[in-house]
């Protein structure tokens, strides 16, 4: 599997200022790659105790059957990672809240070229920064795959989020935790965040909770976080451009509906 070479964080260390309300039921954060993964993350270790924090691994389908301690009823587990859908992980998760996070398929395209394009991503794909292929090729490979070597938007969106919308799966997207990241004295957002913590067993949100959200937040604990990624700058544009935009359309027809982006 491709490795990602980031800066760790203190939030071990950080969590500890908090009183934490132990976990009494298994939960797995499992994310779109490159939709706000570390995010989320880090955002609930700050109401969960570190040692019920699965650090051992980020949970993907080649190593699930390796840790599947996780999902352990008998010892709860706040874990993570990238788990596509399929019998073993259906079964390995039944009985586990389950979180999944997704992005604007549009984003995520960016959000992807930047990734790849970076020092921090070592997938063998060192030539896509040589300067031979442009910017929009680039773009157009984060859609439609890379033969042999990256998998399509749509395989991905496919196995990884659409193929476990179930009424069990609580549906999470980036857009909406950054919305109300940017106004947290609102009520809205109080109401979103008991939402999410309500996960955790967390029936009341702790009086501190708007600290903790932000101490977790913190982009600056995030190795993969835009700014902080290594390498030179490809001047990704911020935003999709038109004829891409209608690619993800052509490739993934009907994707973005099914996942609230109208």
């Amino acid at each position: 599997m491709p490795r990602i070479l980031a800066k760790a964080d203190n939030l071990n260390e950080l969590n500890s200022k908090f009183n934490q309300t132990p976990l009494s039921k298994p939960l797995f954060l499992n994310t779109v790659p490159k939709c706000g993964t570390h995010l989320i993350r880090n955002i609930f270790r700050m109401f969960v105790p570190v040692e019920q924090q699965y650090h051992k691994a980020f949970i993907q389908i080649p190593i699930l059957k390796q840790n599947l301690a996780a999902f352990n009823p008998s010892s709860p587990k706040l874990s993570w990672g990238h788990l596509l859908f399929s019998d073993d992980s259906a079964t390995a998760l039944a009985g586990v809240k389950h979180i999944l996070v997704v992005r604007d398929p549009y984003d995520w395209v960016l959000a992807r070229a930047r990734f790849f394009l970076s020092d921090t991503f070592d997938g063998s794909l060192e030539h896509l920064k040589n300067g031979k292929i442009s910017v929009e090729q680039v773009l157009n490979m984060m859609i439609f795959g890379i033969y042999q070597k990256a998998p399509t938007l749509a395989e991905i969106y496919t196995h990884n989020a659409v193929s476990w919308l179930t009424e069990k799966t609580q549906l999470v997207r980036y857009e909406e935790i950054i919305r109300h990241l940017k106004d947290l004295d609102s009520d809205a957002s109080e109401l979103f965040f008991s939402k999410l913590l309500a996960s955790c067993g967390i029936d009341r949100l702790p009086e501190d909770w708007k600290q903790r959200v932000r101490v977790g937040s913190d982009r600056k604990q995030s190795g993969t976080a835009r700014e902080n990624l290594a390498g030179p700058d490809f001047s990704i544009p911020d935003e999709l451009p038109a004829r891409q935009k209608q690619m993800v359309e052509y490739a993934a027809p009907g994707l973005r509906n099914i996942l609230g982006y109208y």
